[in-house]
C-alpha cells in the first residue's frame, strides 16, 4: 500500500528526497544538474519543488506516450516564452493552434520547402564571402556569430522576402539576449530585466514596422498571387507547393505576405498576432539551427578526421547534423502537463503533475545509443529503426517542429558550403553548455579559417 491508498490503486513515481532538491536549490547549480541526480533509466522518477510535484521523463517508450500519443492529455502549461512569443503557434492551443498551423503547413512541408531554396543560397553566399575575406586578411572569425547572422538573414528573407541589414540584424539578433533571459522550465521565474525588456520593446518595434511596410507593398502591387489563407495545402496544386506564382522572389509569398492574406479574412489576425506568429518563426527559425550549427563546429574541432570526411560530402554533413542534434538538442527540456489524473507505465500520475521530457538526457540511453557521449556521426542515416521517442532533436507527435525539414535544409548548405571551401581551426578554448530555455555553449567560438588548395 502507498500513501494510505487502496492496494490497487497504482503507485507514485519514485521521488528524489526533498533534502537533496533544497540542497541542489540553494547551491545555485543549474538543472540539468538536479534532472542528473533524479534520473534513473528506464524508470519515471521525480521531485518536489515549490510545492509542485514534477516527473522527469526520458524512457524513448515514456516519451512516446507523452509526446507522440499523448495528445491533448499533456498540455504545456505555460510555455516559458510567453512573454516574447505571445500568442504565436507554440503557446497556442486546441482550436487556435490547429487554425494556425494549419495556415502555415504548407509552405515548410513537402515541395513547399522548395520557395525557400533561394533564400537560403542567397544568405550562405555572403558567410562564404565573409570568410574568404577573414582568411585572405588571416583574421580569425566568431563562428558564433556568423552562422547567427546567417541563420537570422535566411528567417528574414523567408518571414519578408527581403535581405537582412545590420541595423534589422541587431533588433533581431538581441531575441538571443530574452532567450537567455526565460526560465529553464516553468517553475522558474517570470520576471525579465530591464535590458531584456528593452531589447523586447525593440524587437516589437522592427515587427510591427515590417508589418505596417508590408501592408503598404501589398496596398499599392496588389496582394502576390496564391497568397489567399487555403492556397498551397496539399494536392491543391496552388503556388504553396514550390511552383512559380507570385512575391518578389518569383517563388510564392512571403510568410509574412500570408499573414497579411489571412488577417483580410480571418478576424483573429490581428497585427498583435501577426507580430507573434513572426516572432515565434524567428526564435524556431534561427535560435535552434544557430545553436546547432556552432556546436558542430565545437565537434568538428575535436575530431578535425570527420571535418575531413565531410568536406564535399553532403550524406556526411547530414550525418555530422543529426549526431550533433542528438549530443546538443536546442530544445533539451519540454515540460508538459497532466490535464487529468493519468497512468503512465503503471504508475499514478495525479491531474496537474509536471511531466519533464528531457531529450538531453534520453539521446544518451545506452540501451539505445552504444557509447552514448561519443561524437559517431556513423550512427546516422540509423541502419535499424530506432524506438518511437528515442530521438527526437525537433520533438515528437502532432507538436513537432513544423520547420525541421526548414532547418536541416538550411543548416545542410551552410555548415557543407564553407567544410567544401575551408579549414577550420579554433583558437580559444569552447565554453561549457549553458542549460538555459535552450542548450548553447557559453561564449564566442573563434577560428582561424584558410582557403582549401
Amino acid at each position: 500500500m502507498t500513501d494510505g491508498m487502496h492496494p490497487d490503486v497504482p503507485k507514485l513515481p519514485d521521488f528524489l528526497d526533498d533534502a537533496v532538491v533544497a540542497a541542489w536549490s540553494a547551491s545555485g547549480a543549474p538543472l540539468v544538474d538536479l534532472l542528473r541526480q533524479v534520473h534513473t533509466p528506464g524508470r519515471l522518477t521525480g521531485f518536489r519543488r515549490g510545492g509542485r510535484a514534477a516527473v522527469l521523463v526520458t524512457d524513448p517508450r515514456h516519451v512516446h506516450q507523452v509526446l507522440g500519443v499523448g495528445g491533448d492529455r499533456y498540455v504545456k502549461r505555460s510555455h516559458r516564452a510567453r512573454p516574447l512569443i505571445g500568442d504565436g503557434m507554440l503557446t497556442a492551443t486546441g482550436e487556435a493552434w490547429r487554425s494556425q498551423r494549419r495556415l502555415l503547413q504548407a509552405m515548410f512541408t513537402g515541395r513547399g520547402i522548395q520557395r525557400w531554396e533561394h533564400h537560403i543560397a542567397a544568405a550562405a553566399d555572403r558567410v562564404v564571402g565573409r570568410w574568404a575575406e577573414r582568411a585572405r586578411r588571416g583574421e580569425p572569425t566568431d563562428i558564433a556569430e556568423d552562422v547567427q547572422f546567417f541563420t537570422v538573414d535566411t528567417i528574414w528573407r523567408s518571414l519578408t522576402d527581403r535581405p537582412l541589414d545590420q541595423e534589422t540584424y541587431v533588433d533581431l539578433a538581441a531575441v538571443q539576449d530574452i532567450v537567455a533571459a526565460l526560465p529553464a522550465d516553468v517553475g522558474g521565474a517570470a520576471a525579465l530585466p530591464s535590458e531584456v525588456e528593452t531589447a523586447l520593446a525593440a524587437l516589437d518595434e522592427r515587427m510591427h514596422r515590417a508589418i505596417a511596410e508590408a501592408r503598404g507593398r501589398r496596398t499599392a502591387d496588389g496582394a502576390p498571387d496564391g497568397d489567399a489563407p487555403g492556397d498551397g495545402a496539399p494536392g491543391s496544386g496552388a503556388s504553396g507547393d514550390g511552383a512559380p506564382g507570385g512575391g518578389a522572389s518569383g517563388s510564392g509569398p512571403s510568410v509574412l505576405d500570408r499573414l497579411l492574406g489571412a488577417a483580410e479574412t480571418d478576424p483573429a489576425y490581428t497585427d498583435r498576432l501577426i507580430r507573434d506568429e513572426l516572432v515565434t518563426l524567428l526564435v524556431a527559425g534561427y535560435e535552434s539551427s544557430a545553436r546547432t550549427l556552432t556546436w558542430a563546429f565545437v565537434l568538428l574541432d575535436r575530431h578535425p578526421e570527420v571535418m575531413e570526411r565531410a568536406a564535399g560530402d553532403a550524406r556526411a554533413v547530414e550525418a555530422v547534423l543529426s549526431e550533433t542534434l542528438r549530443l546538443y538538442p536546442t530544445g533539451w527540456l519540454l515540460p508538459r502537463q497532466a490535464v487529468a489524473d493519468e497512468t503512465l507505465d503503471g504508475l499514478r500520475i495525479p491531474a496537474g503533475t509536471d511531466l519533464l521530457v528531457c531529450p538531453y538526457l534520453t539521446h544518451r540511453d545506452p540501451e539505445v545509443w552504444p557509447d552514448p557521449e561519443a561524437f559517431v556521426p556513423e550512427r546516422f542515416p540509423v541502419r535499424t529503426p530506432l524506438p518511437p521517442g528515442a530521438y527526437l532533436p525537433f520533438g515528437i507527435g502532432p507538436r513537432a517542429c513544423l520547420g525541421t525539414r526548414f532547418a536541416m535544409r538550411e543548416m545542410e548548405v551552410l555548415l557543407g558550403g564553407l567544410l567544401a571551401r575551408f579549414t577550420v581551426e579554433t583558437t580559444a578554448p569552447v565554453g561549457e553548455p549553458v542549460f538555459g530555455i535552450n542548450l548553447r555553449p557559453a561564449g564566442p567560438l573563434y577560428a582561424r579559417v584558410r582557403e582549401r588548395p
